[in-house]
């Protein structure tokens, strides 16, 4: 069985065929249109370009934004700039394939359960480190969204009270600074106290820096990048602390763009998480990094097809 998992950006629409098994047999790339009905359009003409050749049983698409699950309606997607736009009745009548939506982070949390470091795993927590923080939460094998379907917006619990200003409006939270273009901002804010890192030959102008940039020079021995990484860590483990509190998951993975960097926070976040949880949840949990990476988005899209197939669908998020 076959599915198209498309990936929608505000630049970017990625698509590719996958298999329940997660194999790729198709992958293209295109601009992203201006406005809604281009958008489902050329997601339209994705999906007919490859339905007879490869037999795709449905289209499913990762999002950014607020999804109602239950209508297959983008309430609000600000990258988008879009509200309420029943886009899979859309891409349904304009290509005639079932059609299933799903906010990208939540996405991104089902295509690590079923393709990637969360196999076979009943309780997930899974975070994406990009230019923001999202992140979505399995239980007991379903998807968590909440009552409005919005639910999990991990990246904006607050670690810091008072902390920096996020762009939801609150401060100290963990987007605010552990997102990779938190901790670039850290680290030229920070610049002013210690002018001698070695981030300035690293780059032609400070600018430039950004979180591989910072993680490279850590890995160096740089003693701004180290404040800058370990205080980064510290966030990220006061939240990966409530997170074992509140969810109990078995696993907790790590992907995004900074998630390359994995290797040298993790075990950072793994020696001071525990000072962040009751003593009993200690050892109940492992953090990995996303297997998927690169395919992130599309396997992620696709799994939202299998997820529907294989609980009856999400009322009218798809065709009958």
């Amino acid at each position: 069985m076959k599915v198209l998992g498309v990936d929608l950006g505000g630049t970017y629409i990625k698509a590719a065929v996958v298999n329940e098994k997660g194999d790729i047999f198709w992958k293209k790339t295109v601009e992203t249109p201006a406005g809604y009905e281009a958008v489902a359009e050329t997601i339209a003409q994705l999906a007919l370009e490859v339905i007879e050749k490869h037999e795709i049983v449905g289209v499913g698409i990762g999002t950014p934004g607020s999804i109602d699950h239950e209508k297959g309606v983008v309430r609000y997607s600000p990258n988008l700039k879009w509200r309420d736009v029943p886009f899979a009745d859309l891409v349904t009548k304009k290509s005639g394939c079932k059609t299933y939506i799903e906010n990208d982070a939540n996405a991104f949390v089902l295509g690590e359960k079923w393709f990637g470091a969360a196999r076979g795993c009943e309780h997930v927590v899974a975070l994406t480190f990009g230019t923001g923080i999202g992140g979505g939460v399995i239980s007991h094998g379903r998807l968590i969204t909440g009552h409005m379907g919005i639910g999990a917006e991990l990246g904006h619990i607050i670690v810091e009270p008072y902390g920096p200003l996020c762009g939801c409006g609150s401060r100290g939270c963990l987007e605010s600074i552990a997102s990779a273009s938190a901790v670039a901002r850290l680290a030229k804010q920070w610049l002013v106290k210690y002018p001698g890192s070695m981030m300035l030959e690293m780059v032609e102008d400070e600018e430039r820096i950004d979180a591989r940039v910072v993680f490279e020079a850590y890995k160096k021995g740089d003693l701004l990048a180290t404040i800058v990484v370990e205080y980064v860590s510290d966030a990220i483990a006061r939240a990966v602390g409530a997170y074992v509190q509140f969810f109990n998951p078995e696993v907790i993975v790590f992907g995004g763009g900074m998630a390359r960097s994995a290797d040298v926070f993790i075990p950072l976040v793994e020696r001071r998480a525990p000072l962040y949880m009751m003593p009993s949840f200690v050892g109940t949990y492992r953090i990995v990094k996303s297997e998927l990476l690169e395919d992130a988005g599309i396997k992620g899209a696709a799994s939202i097809v299998f997820e529907n197939l294989k609980y009856g669908g999400r009322g009218k998020n798809g065709t009958e």
